[in-house]
């Protein structure tokens, strides 16, 4: 049995940008019985606050809830509320070239979309996220427009060239991901294992895009074990049971 079992958040505990559903609050409610629990996510802290922490039931234990927005390079925990322990920040001039490089990259590839909702290029402090469609596009619309990653790969291709000694990783359902060198899930798990204490043999991943290019996949090239889902549904199987070989 694992000490600590950490979660991708969209596509994985929650459909994109949507918040826990009750069966999946009670979910990891039951599990937090049994380990430890991490969220690592692309979102910032407003995001995780109105997707996880305001959705779980008032019986889950968060003293053993570790939630890591912007991809580890923040963490929050309980203790009589929750409080930030760290955050790692871009410059103005880092995210000012990340910005440039967005919108010369979308005209490069072609793929600019006919229609956004909000803003396309959202600050969150120590990560700049890409959303194709915008902050504030419906769902039916972010689940149809990238469903095989295609596109973003083609973009981060080109990211990558105008950002050398940057992170690019594709999330969500039209996200792409930019951190400073370095930083993704693998990262973040590390400095979740210097902050509980839990070694990352005794840790396993759960996500939806563990692949080649995917967020998720450096949780598994860091040697974790691993399960990729298809959707919350699935996690929820999975998480019942890992609870059923805890008791």
């Amino acid at each position: 049995m694992k000490q600590l079992v950490a979660f991708d958040l969209d596509g994985t505990l929650a459909l994109s940008k949507q918040p826990l559903q009750d069966d999946m609050g009670e979910a990891l409610a039951d599990l937090l019985g049994v380990a430890h629990v991490a969220v690592i996510s692309g979102g910032d802290w407003p995001q995780f606050q109105k997707q996880v922490a305001s959705r779980l039931p008032d019986r889950v234990d968060r003293t053993k809830l570790w939630l890591m927005p912007t991809t580890g390079t923040k963490l929050y925990t309980y203790k009589d509320d929750w409080a930030p322990v760290f955050a790692e920040l871009f410059s103005d001039e880092e995210r000012r070239k990340i910005v440039e490089a967005f919108a010369a990259s979308l005209a490069a590839t072609g793929f600019k979309p006919e229609r956004t909702w909000g803003e396309q290029v959202e600050d969150r402090g120590s990560q700049v996220t890409f959303s194709a469609l915008g902050q504030q596009a419906p769902l039916e619309e972010k689940e149809h427009w990238d469903p095989d990653f295609a596109k973003r790969k083609v973009i981060q291709a080109d990211l990558a060239k105008r950002l050398p000694g940057l992170s690019i990783n594709m999330g969500g359902a039209t996200s792409i991901d930019i951190t400073r060198e370095g930083v993704d899930k693998a990262y973040g798990l590390k400095k979740l294992r210097d902050a509980s204490g839990v070694p990352l043999d005794a840790m396993m991943f759960i996500g939806d895009a563990i692949f080649p290019g995917g967020n998720d996949y450096p949780a598994k090239m860091l040697g974790l074990d691993t399960v990729r889902v298809r959707d919350p549904q699935e996690t929820i199987a999975v998480i019942a049971a890992i609870v059923a070989c805890g008791k």
